[in-house]
């Protein structure tokens, strides 16, 4: 195993957090919480893969 990338460990917990804030929005029953959460997961999720695009182009992975 390589160096850690911390940057895609907090992309990765981010994600986490916005599945279970869907989760929770879905136990509440609340329709504007879940799609707020699925925006911040689609922008989290955009962010890590243009990241590691990034990385990848710089031979940085």
């Amino acid at each position: 195993m390589g160096n850690i990338k911390w940057i895609f460990v907090l992309f990765s917990i981010l994600a986490a957090v916005s599945l279970m804030g869907i989760a929770i929005s879905i136990s509440l029953q609340s329709i504007l919480l879940a799609i707020v959460s699925f925006i911040f997961l689609f922008i989290v999720m955009g962010f890590g893969f243009k990241t590691k695009k990034k990385y990848r182009d710089e031979g940085r992975l």
